[in-house]
């Protein structure tokens, strides 16, 4: 018996392989994306410098900033996904388990008590130690620790997504609020209009057709308002549902959007794959799948295990024939697969499929994150060029307002040309705020793209 736990502890020793290192990320971005090639800048935007971690005190909004911890702190979603994370830690824990020794410990008692009519009465320790010759428990515990690395990298991205959702919720509601200020103005200036048409029509320089024209603007403009205040309500309650708050639309909002962020800071489009924790996972899960190809090959080896234990029995009623008490035992086993039907390498060839999928993720998730961030950078420069465009629109507007209501007060117009006049700056003063909440909700995408974290810098 010693012999062969010699020769076991030996082949062990001579024999026991490394495991094999899963490809790196340069690898899998070779294999996956192999007709990729990045530029050097990104095709949407000029700027070239790093994305900063801080981008959520870029807005200069503390109200926003404290929403967002909220969230952080209370969101439904994010405590399941940080709970999925501690799960995907403790199987990385319980797959290296085996390649400790097992202890177990046995006991009986004889006697009536016992229900053993033999009265046989003993203890035992007893050990047993798989020799992890081939690596089949290692690379089982390694793929284990990839999931668990590619589950935190997605709560990672979850983190950033809920905290884009509360900014991009937060600058919408906003907008809804201004909108009907706007509405509100316009309702204002539709009912001045009317009493202006009533007081024509009386001294008969105006007619009725111009009261009832005035009217029906006014009514337009309210109802106009009601849908911008509906929409403002269901913005609140959906605020408030991030924040893990019951959503009674009570959440508060900003008085003003927030200033317009300097230009876009984005990152190098090779960078990209490094810091996005999507497409980290994504290469976790690559690594996890290599793993588990080896473990199946692994698996098709034999396994060789040391056993070992210590125990003593004594019995009332007979004399056993070992007087040797306690009793030592020290030995080893072989169990080699002889015919398994075929399934250990339908496991292997299995695994083998599951990495090139793997493989095809990562790529999908890498295109992913090269489209996005040129569609939020393109996006971004667009809303900021309109916003201007509307600005400049929104003056001649007004000015446009100012002069045909001069000449409708002197009769030298009709109050058609008034009214439609004021349609204009209406819908150029909603076109600009809805251009000017789309550019910060871009610039949000922009930092969700690149992997830009939600937190505060130390």
């Amino acid at each position: 018996m010693a012999r062969a736990v010699s020769i076991a502890l030996a082949i062990a020793l001579t024999i026991g392989c490394a495991l094999h290192k899963p490809p790196d990320a340069k690898t899998i971005k070779e294999q996956a994306l192999p007709d990729v090639q990045p530029p050097n800048q990104w095709t949407a935007a000029a700027a070239a410098e790093r994305v900063s971690d801080n981008w959520l005190a870029t807005f200069g909004d503390d109200r926003l900033t404290a929403a967002v911890a909220e969230a952080i702190a209370h969101n439904a979603d994010l405590r399941a996904g940080a709970a999925h994370v501690e799960q995907a830690r403790l199987y990385a824990k319980l797959a290296g388990a085996t390649l400790y020794p097992s202890v177990d410990l046995v006991a009986h008692g004889g006697g009536k008590m016992g229900g053993d009519s033999a009265g046989v009465r003993g203890i035992g320790v007893s050990m047993t130690w798989e020799l992890d010759v081939w690596g089949r428990v290692r690379y089982g515990r390694a793929a284990a620790v990839a999931d668990a690395l590619a589950a935190r990298a997605d709560f990672d991205y979850a983190r950033q997504s809920i905290a884009a959702l509360v900014a991009k919720s937060w600058f919408l509601t906003t907008e809804a609020a201004l909108q009907a200020d706007v509405a509100r103005g316009t309702i204002r200036d539709g009912e001045e209009l009317v009493r202006l048409a009533e007081a024509r029509s009386r001294i008969g320089a105006g007619s009725e057709e111009d009261v009832f024209v005035a009217r029906a603007s006014v009514g337009a403009y309210r109802d106009a308002l009601r849908e911008i205040e509906l929409a403002g309500d269901q913005g609140r309650r959906a605020l408030e549902l991030l924040l893990g708050r019951y959503p009674a639309g009570a959440a508060a909002s900003a008085p003003q959007l927030p200033a317009q962020v300097p230009a876009i800071p984005a990152g190098l489009p090779s960078e990209l794959l490094e810091r996005r924790p999507d497409v980290v996972a994504a290469e976790r899960r690559v690594a996890a799948a290599f793993n588990r190809v080896h473990e199946a090959k692994a698996a098709r080896l034999p396994s060789i295990a040391l056993t070992s234990g210590i125990r003593t029995i004594t019995s009332d009623l007979f004399v056993l024939a070992n007087s040797a008490n306690p009793v030592w035992s020290l030995g080893a086993t072989l169990l080699a697969p002889i015919y398994k039907g075929g399934a250990l390498q339908t496991q292997v060839e299995i695994r083998t499929a599951e990495q090139k999928e793997a493989i095809a993720q990562y790529a999908s998730t890498g295109l992913r994150a090269f489209g996005e961030v040129e569609q939020a950078l393109a996006s971004e420069v667009a809303a900021r060029e309109r916003e201007q465009i509307l600005a400049q629109t929104l003056s001649d507007n007004r000015r446009a307002l100012d002069l045909v209501q001069r000449r409708y007060e002197i009769g030298s117009t009709d109050l058609r040309f008034v009214t439609q006049q004021r349609l204009a700056v209406n819908a150029t003063s909603s076109a600009l705020i809805r251009m000017q909440a789309e550019q910060r909700v871009q610039r949000v995408n922009v930092h969700l793209a690149v992997g830009g974290s939600f937190e505060r810098s130390p």
